[in-house]
């Protein structure tokens, strides 16, 4: 059971707030814990290989990407020297994370040192849309007593590859010490037994045997699939923050409940800022970003893009008072579709620390306003700052999210009437011409449209013969 805050008085603003935040996040304030902000892989990376340097009962590892480079295998070969002096090792990554990226073998070594290692959600036969739920969370967990939360994962994209021309990406992330790190103990099994066989139970840590190590009160919080939680807390902050709400984010693709909470915080004279990349990783998402930038500015949030190789920190800062930093982006791929993992917390010491870091961040961006284009309309234009820098595009690892994306613009665009700006009617016109060439090669070449149709067919139809093969299994008599 998770030890939680005594609850304020009975009565108070706090304990409503206190409340509404814990059913918002499904999460409850648990004190005692000491945090320390690290930023990019110059701060995050040390930390880790210190904290696995030292395990010595069991080392929770899990990334959503795990890269065949010398960040990927150096903590491959980390973790397999102390699997192999006895420490418990568990490696959780996502299937989709890391297609084409991991050699046949790449793992062996870590296996033969005894450790466990398994694929998030590969694709199974009677499951055709199964591969859409994803793993997107990274966290350590070390010996029950340290913990870390972040955006980043085990590549040198976050390093850079000076080599390709690929600067360091911009990433958060935090440690943890103290009962907190029960949570996240708790929230890698949740995950690794939707992988197959359960955390042994003497595995899981209880809170009560953790000493307290700071006064920092936070939130683990556990995304799942359809669950939402962090879409609820970040609603329930935009409502009740009454100063400023800073947000970072690296794939912006919103729901239109969130971008009218957004703008409802904005319009009641909060001070709402979005630091956005400048560039992405995937290229499909900058525009669709900029799509969605008009109803923000005009309802006074203030839009910031990044002048860099790529922005990968999800993160917020409301009133100084409270921050969040982990793997959740502000899209519907991660709200309701995948497994995340944030730290929502309430410090006044560490959100002035996250606000002192975005202020730093905000002078390598450009800011995004709203210019007279001729009477009666506006344009968003970018008014200043040097060009951004593409990142190295990556593989199949936003691929889904890239779809989900692009059909909720197309689809807001189509259903709710409103005059496109030049951004707007760049994606309608990338999507039209997309759809005009799937067109046309059906048209010409029949076969090439039908057969990965018909194939998907033969798929689903196969999933529910095997469905129904359990199902009548199960209704015989034992």
């Amino acid at each position: 059971m998770t030890r939680s805050l005594a609850p304020p008085v009975a009565g108070s603003l706090r304990l409503v707030a206190d409340q509404a935040l814990s059913r918002a996040a499904g999460a409850p304030l648990i004190g005692g814990n000491a945090v320390r902000v690290l930023k990019d892989a110059g701060e995050n990376f040390p930390a880790w290989r210190e904290a696995i340097a030292g395990a010595t009962r069991s080392i929770q590892f899990e990334s959503y990407i795990f890269d065949d480079d010398e960040v990927g295998s150096g903590f491959r070969d980390a973790l397999a020297e102390r699997a192999a002096a006895g420490v418990r090792v568990r490696v959780l990554y996502d299937w989709l994370g890391s297609p084409g990226k991991l050699p046949s073998g790449f793992w062996r070594p870590l296996t033969r040192a005894g450790a466990a290692v398994r694929a998030f959600n590969p694709p199974r036969l009677d499951s055709p849309f199964g591969w859409i739920s994803r793993d997107h969370r990274k966290s350590i967990t070390v010996d029950g007593r340290i913990g870390f939360v972040s955006g980043l994962c085990a590549s040198a994209d976050w390093e850079g590859r000076p080599g390709r021309g690929g600067d360091p990406w911009r990433d958060t992330g935090v440690e943890i010490r103290g009962p907190a790190v029960a949570d996240l103990v708790r929230a890698f099994g949740q995950v690794w037994a939707a992988s197959g066989e359960p955390l042994p139970a003497d595995e899981l840590v209880d809170p009560a045997s953790i000493p307290a190590e700071g006064q920092v009160a936070l939130r683990i919080v556990s995304g799942a699939p359809s669950a939402a939680e962090l879409f609820r807390l970040d609603q329930l902050v935009a409502a009740i923050a009454r100063q400023r709400l800073w947000l970072t984010d690296a794939y912006f693709v919103p729901m239109a409940l969130y971008v009218e909470a957004l703008r409802a915080a904005a319009r009641d004279g909060l001070d709402v800022r979005l630091l956005l990349p400048g560039a992405s990783d995937l290229p499909v998402v900058r525009p669709l970003s900029r799509a969605g930038y008009r109803p923000l500015l005009e309802a006074g949030v203030r839009v910031f893009e990044w002048n860099g190789s790529m922005l990968h920190a999800k993160t917020a800062v409301a009133d100084g008072r409270w921050a969040r930093v982990g793997s959740t982006n502000l899209n519907v791929a991660s709200f309701v579709g995948n497994y995340e993992l944030d730290v929502a917390i309430e410090d006044t010491a560490i959100a002035a620390e996250m606000e002192r870091l975005y202020l730093d961040d905000l002078e390598n961006a450009t800011e995004i306003v709203l210019k007279p284009r001729r009477p009666g309309s506006r344009k968003a234009v970018i008014r200043s700052g040097d060009r951004p820098r593409r990142p190295r595009e990556s593989s199949a690892r936003g691929a889904t999210a890239g779809v989900l994306r692009l059909s909720k613009a197309v689809g807001g665009a189509l259903t709710r009437p409103r005059e496109l700006d030049d951004v707007g009617a760049g994606t309608m016109l990338l999507a039209g011409v997309v759809l005009a060439i799937l067109a046309g090669i059906g048209i010409r070449w029949p076969h090439v449209v039908s057969w990965p149709v018909s194939v998907f067919l033969v798929w689903l139809a196969v999933s529910y013969f095997i469905r129904a093969w359990r199902g009548l299994e199960g209704r015989r008599p034992k």
